[in-house]
Parts: C-alpha cells; structure tokens; sequence
C-alpha cells in the first residue's frame, strides 16, 4: 500500500515537472530570424569555380533554382518562396561570385552542388539570385 502510494507521488510530481517546463503556452518554430550567421555580400574565391568564366543566364537559373528546391531553405521573393532554414537572398542581396562559391563548394547547412549541377547551371542559378536580389 505504501510503495502504491509513493509511485502515484512519483508519477504525479513528474507529470507536474513535465506540464510545467512543457506546457508554458509557447511554441517555437523555425523561422528566418532565428537562423544565425549572415551571408556577406563579398567573398575571395577558393578552388576551381568554372563557373566564374560562364555568362550565366537568369530565366534558365530560374528552372534550376527551382528543381534543385533552394526555396525550401532560402527566402527569395522572385521564385515565391519563403525556406526558413538558410539565409534570406532579398535582404543578404548575395553577388554572383558569392552565390557560385556557396552553391559550389557549400558551407555550414549549406550543400555542395559543385558534383551535381553544371559549370553552366551554377552560372545560371548564380545570374537568377544576383538579378532577382540586386546583389
């Protein structure tokens, strides 16, 4: 009867931990201003970057930006889309250079596409983001 009465106890005190340090009424979710770390609008070149040497074409960047799903992590107004997990492309407005290095070689989340796109495709994703942003 005593040991019945100290598992009830037990059970009772972890369930009041539990609904106190869960149940607070906030949620949290991922969103963009809550991704840390901020694209710089210039960057020095690593590596081989073949894409650098390629005039890059903006509408067929489009078509790559959105088969390889980039607006599943990136903010970009042009394509309609609001990923919430890289940086936002409107507001870091990231150069060509910049975006070929990143979609080449990746960093942090980002992967490295450099094995599966095109020289010409990263020129083109490259040409879309930096027209569609300023950048």
């Amino acid at each position: 009867m005593r040991r019945t009465r100290l598992v009830a106890l037990v059970l009772v005190l972890a369930l009041g931990l539990l609904a106190a340090g869960c149940l607070d009424g906030t949620e949290t979710t991922a969103t963009a201003d809550k991704v840390v770390g901020v694209l710089p609008t210039t960057t020095t070149t690593t590596g081989d970057l073949p894409a650098l040497e390629l005039m890059g074409d903006a509408a067929a960047g489009k078509a790559v930006f959105t088969s390889q799903s980039c607006g599943s992590c990136h903010v970009l107004a042009a394509s309609g889309t609001s990923g919430a997990v890289g940086p936002n492309l409107d507001e870091s407005k990231p150069s060509t250079e910049l975006v070929v290095t990143r979609v080449t070689e990746g960093k942090s989340l980002m992967p490295a596409f450099g094995e599966t796109l095109t020289a010409q495709q990263i020129a083109d994703v490259a040409a879309y983001v930096s027209e569609s942003t300023g950048g």
